[in-house]
C-alpha cells in the first residue's frame, strides 16, 4: 500500500508522518506540490502533513488549498481513497471543502485562530504547544480512521497550532452530530469532555479535535497523531480500510450555507480609527498577490491593520504610543486623513474633505475578536491605561489592478474566501 506524504513549502512533519505510516507496515510515497499530479492516481491514500503552509499567510491552509494539487486530491476522495489532514493538512482540507462535505464542496466550517479562556481571563491566542488527551466522540461514524478505536481509548498525542479552533454553524453542528462527523473530542485523561483550557486547549465548539466527510474517507485532524506510537491505531485503520477495499457512496450533507453580503463599513459612532501600514516587505500581501496572478487575476495587494478603539483622546494617544498596537520599528500608523494624501485606500469626496472609501479595499474583522479584546486586556492590565471601552480589529486590504475591473476582480476574489472565511469573519466594503 502506497501512501502519499504531501507536502507544500513550509510543510514540516514529513518524517514523522512517513514513520507513522512504515509502522502501519504501509509505504511512504513523498510528494511535493510542483511534481507531476498524475503521481498521485496511482497511490491507494493521502496523508497532507502539518507545519506552515506558506507561512499561514492570509489564513493558516488557504493558499495551499488554491493549488491545483488539491483538484486532484478532491478527485481521488471521490474514489473513495482515503485523505487524512493533519493539522495545517487539516486546515487546507476544511478550506477546500472536502470536509464536512457540502453540496460542491461548498465551505462550511473553518479552523479559526485559537482561544484560550480562564475565568473571564484571556490566556493567549496564537500558536500554542502541548500534550492533550483526546478520544473518539459518543456518536462517532466509524470510518476509514477509526476501526481499532472506541471511546474507551484515550490518545494522548501532541498540539501545536495557532489556528485550530473548529467554528461551526449550530445547524450544521448538529447534522454532523447526526452523522458522527464529530470524530474525536478532547478530553481529559479519564475520558471526559470537558470545554475549558487546557482540557480544551483551542475553544474548539464542542471539543472538536477532528471531522470527517460523510463517507467516512476524508479527516481533518488537528492533534498529531504521527508523532507518537500512541496515535497509531488511527494509520492502522486506514491501513484495514485500504485492505477492505470498500468505497462508500453517499450524498452530500444537507446544510446549505446562506450567502453572505457584504455592507459597506462605516466607523462605529465615538470610535477612533486607525490604520497601520507595513514599512518592511509585507509577505503576506505578496503571497495573496502571487497566488491570484496565478488563478489568472492580474492584480495588486496591499494590506494594513486597522483599529477601531473607543475611550477618551488622551487615552487613545496613549495606546498608540504604548508600542501594544503597532511597531514603529517596522510599522507607522496612518490616521484615515494622512492617508488620503498619500493616495492609498482613501479618496477627497465633498467640500468637507473627509476620506471615502474608493471601491477597492476590503475590511475583514473577526467574528469572534480576540485580538483587539486581548489588546485590551494588556493595555489596562500592563500600562495601566484605564479610559478605553473596546478596541476592535480588522485587516483592511487593497486590490488595484490596470487589466481589468476591479470591482469584477473582486467579487472573484471573494468567491474563493482568499481574504476571509465567511464563517469566521465579517467583511466590509472599504
Amino acid at each position: 500500500m502506497k501512501i502519499g506524504i504531501i507536502q507544500f513549502p513550509g510543510s514540516n512533519c514529513e518524517r514523522e508522518t512517513k514513520l507513522a505510516v512504515q509502522r502501519a507496515g504501509m509505504e511512504p510515497v513523498e510528494f511535493l506540490w510542483n511534481q507531476d499530479r498524475e503521481i498521485l492516481r496511482s497511490l491507494d491514500g493521502y496523508i497532507i502533513v502539518g507545519g506552515f503552509s506558506y507561512e499561514d499567510r492570509s489564513r493558516a491552509g488557504i493558499i495551499a488549498a488554491l493549488d491545483p494539487v488539491m483538484l486532484e486530491i478532491a478527485a481521488q476522495s471521490e474514489k473513495g481513497k482515503p485523505i487524512l489532514g493533519i493539522c495545517n493538512g487539516a486546515q487546507i482540507l476544511v478550506e477546500t471543502g472536502l470536509v464536512p462535505g457540502l453540496e460542491n464542496n461548498k465551505p462550511g466550517i473553518v479552523l479559526a485562530e485559537n482561544k484560550r479562556l480562564a475565568q473571564g481571563k484571556i490566556l493567549g491566542t496564537g500558536f500554542y504547544n502541548a500534550w492533550i488527551d483526546m478520544r473518539v466522540s459518543d456518536t462517532y461514524q466509524r470510518n476509514a480512521f477509526t476501526r481499532h478505536l472506541t471511546q474507551k481509548n484515550i490518545l494522548h498525542v501532541p498540539v501545536a497550532h495557532g489556528e485550530g479552533r473548529f467554528v461551526i454553524p449550530n445547524a450544521l453542528l448538529q447534522e454532523m452530530t447526526m452523522h458522527g462527523l464529530n470524530v474525536f473530542q478532547y478530553c481529559d485523561a479519564n475520558g471526559l469532555i470537558d470545554e475549558h483550557f487546557p482540557v480544551n486547549p483551542n475553544g474548539s465548539v464542542a471539543n472538536i479535535a477532528a471531522v470527517s466527510n460523510k463517507n467516512g474517507n476524508v479527516m481533518a485532524m488537528m492533534p498529531h497523531p504521527e508523532r507518537t506510537p500512541n496515535g497509531d491505531p488511527i494509520f492502522n485503520s486506514m491501513r484495514d480500510y485500504i485492505a477492505d477495499g470498500k468505497v462508500e457512496q453517499g450524498v452530500p450533507l444537507m446544510y446549505y450555507p446562506r450567502t453572505h453580503k457584504m455592507p459597506s463599513y462605516q466607523v462605529a459612532q465615538g470610535a477612533h480609527e486607525s490604520v497601520v501600514e507595513l514599512i518592511i516587505t509585507d509577505n503576506q500581501a505578496l503571497t495573496v498577490q502571487n497566488a491570484l496572478q496565478q488563478l489568472g487575476m492580474p492584480v495588486s495587494v496591499k494590506r494594513y491593520t486597522h483599529w477601531e478603539i473607543f475611550g477618551e483622546s488622551d487615552a487613545v494617544q496613549e495606546a498608540m504610543e504604548s508600542g501594544v498596537l503597532y511597531n514603529p520599528r517596522k510599522e507607522k500608523n496612518t490616521p484615515p486623513a494622512r492617508a488620503v494624501a498619500r493616495g492609498s485606500v482613501y479618496e477627497h469626496r465633498g467640500s468637507n474633505k473627509e476620506p471615502r472609501p474608493s471601491g477597492s479595499g476590503v475590511l475583514v474583522r473577526s467574528k469572534d475578536d480576540i485580538i483587539g479584546a486581548q489588546k485590551l486586556q494588556t493595555l489596562n492590565d500592563y500600562f495601566g491605561i484605564k479610559k478605553i471601552d473596546a478596541i476592535k480589529h480588522s485587516v483592511l486590504w487593497e486590490f488595484s489592478s490596470d487589466d481589468e475591473n476591479i470591482q469584477d476582480l473582486l467579487s472573484r476574489i471573494m468567491n474563493i474566501h482568499i481574504i476571509a472565511n465567511p464563517f469566521a469573519h465579517d467583511c466590509y466594503h472599504y
